[in-house]
């Protein structure tokens, strides 16, 4: 019994030549090179996968992982029968998926590639290979067939596929990296200028976890879709600094012992020299009355972000429970801040991540400190009793991140002299991590390991961060 060819044919009416130049790419593995250039249809590609005996008798599992792969559930419902979860199921049993790893790992590179991020491809590529294959028409594909055409990639070669996602942006390279360690081929990671005579670079480990098929596709964090961030500027990281609360003490007699937030200047220079190296145009207002946070924050509403990846404010004040002061003593509601930027309030960074992160107290309590201050208000207060993060601080939509100081009952510290413990290890762990590409939220679990390790030197008080978001894709901040 054949394959039933009024199925294929159907499939095959149904992709445009995009989907065959995609599914030509991706059965490079299974059809000689030869047969696949000669091949100008998808039911031409069926045939020759019927030839090689991948399309066995009566079996459409493999046609089902490449429309899956593709992302056309449509076809895999209206004319195959089946659906998402069937193929996720035949992926996960043993040898149920039949694209090689690094294959499937090369066609979400070319899917997660940008225009501009093709153009850089294109010109580094310029000494490697002739102008004819690098015209305004070719495509990501293009370029990762001629290399594997040219031996400049290739399961065992990825040397110049890691040097140009270096030059380019870092985090096309890490997908790929995760992906092979996923899968448990990390061997495959070696490439030839780390290779030395012992065959393994130092430092190398191979996991010892079988790898999960399904973990590549779509079903995993590892590989969860990444928001874009190749714009320059990548946003504007937004800084309110407050120092100064002599308004306060004068102004507002339940505010009389509100001390000055000395140390705070050596946060706001860590945060502006951590977010210019990451690619933030970074604007700081001082001293501001909670009015002018107000005006603030309604300033960078109203501007246009539309040729920007992202946006960032970090607020550094004294707080309350869900509470930011001014520094005339007034207050402003977190959730009136975040909520400037929903899609209905701020329309050109919908869909894109907006990351707050807040150096305030949340609560108060009594603490004989002498040399480490607390972002309270009150005089000698520090531990943060009642400081639970509230989840309504942030709007109930997707993309936005909070990072709070603070968890219900620890302590928020600040030091005059080295600033405060939350965004200093936070600056710390950003200008680590992320040339290394890893994302936000892996970032601040390190910082929540790392803060909660401190201790205050009277009493052994402790603090512990807490972020809250909504994000749906991995956020990576670019160092390239």
């Amino acid at each position: 019994m054949e394959l039933p060819r009024g199925r294929l044919l159907a499939v095959s009416d149904e992709l445009d030549e995009a989907e065959l130049a995609a599914l030509k790419f991706l059965c490079r593995d299974h059809v000689p090179w030869k047969k696949l250039e000669a091949v100008r249809s998808p039911h031409d590609l069926f045939e020759a996968l019927q030839e090689k005996g991948v399309l066995e008798t009566g079996n459409l599992a493999f046609l089902r992982e490449l429309l899956y792969c593709m992302g056309r559930i449509d076809l895999l419902v209206s004319h195959l029968g089946s659906s998402r979860e069937q193929v996720q199921r035949e992926l996960r049993a043993p040898g149920g998926a039949r694209l090689p790893p690094l294959r499937y790992l090369l066609f979400q590179l070319y899917e997660d590639v940008t225009e501009r991020e093709l153009s850089s491809f294109k010109l580094h590529l310029a000494k490697e290979l002739p102008n004819s294959k690098l015209t305004r028409e070719t495509t990501m594909l293009d370029i990762l067939t001629e290399m594997e055409k040219r031996g400049l990639l290739g399961k065992d070669n990825l040397s110049m596929l890691k040097s140009l996602c270096e030059k380019i942006n870092i985090s096309l390279w890490n997908r790929i990296e995760d992906g092979l360690s996923l899968f448990g081929q990390e061997e495959m990671l070696i490439t030839e200028e780390e290779r030395g005579s012992t065959g393994r670079p130092e430092g190398h480990l191979v996991s010892s976890v079988a790898a999960d098929p399904l973990g590549s596709f779509n079903d995993s964090s590892q590989l969860l879709e990444a928001y874009k961030m190749t714009s320059r500027p990548c946003g504007v990281c937004l800084i309110m600094n407050n120092h100064n609360f002599a308004k306060a003490r004068e102004g507002v007699l339940e505010h009389k012992h509100m001390k000055d937030r000395n140390g705070t200047d050596v946060d706001a220079a860590a945060l502006r020299n951590v977010f210019s190296k990451l690619h933030f145009r970074v604007e700081e207002y001082r001293d501001l009355t909670a009015e002018g946070i107000r005006e603030t924050v309604k300033s960078f509403q109203n501007k246009d972000h539309e040729d920007k990846d992202c946006f960032v404010c970090c607020i550094l004040s004294h707080g309350k429970k869900g509470i930011i002061y001014g520094v005339d003593g007034h207050e402003v509601p977190i959730r009136e801040l975040t909520t400037a930027f929903t899609a209905q309030n701020c329309n050109s960074l919908a869909g894109k991540p907006k990351v707050f992160f807040i150096q305030a107290c949340q609560g108060d309590a009594f603490h004989k400190g002498v040399t480490i201050e607390t972002d309270s208000g009150e005089q000698d207060s520090s531990v943060e009793r009642d400081a639970r993060l509230q989840l309504d601080c942030i709007p109930a939509e997707p993309d936005f991140l909070l990072g709070m100081a603070t968890l219900q009952d620890y302590v928020s510290y600040r030091s005059p002299r080295e600033g405060t413990w939350y965004i200093q290890a936070l600056c710390q762990h950003l200008e680590y991590s992320c040339p290394r590409g890893e994302d936000v939220l892996t970032i601040l679990t390190a910082v929540n390991q790392e803060v909660s390790k401190k201790n205050c030197d009277r009493g052994a008080k402790k603090q512990m961060p807490q972020p809250s978001f909504t994000l749906r894709k991995r956020l990576i901040f670019p160092v390239n």
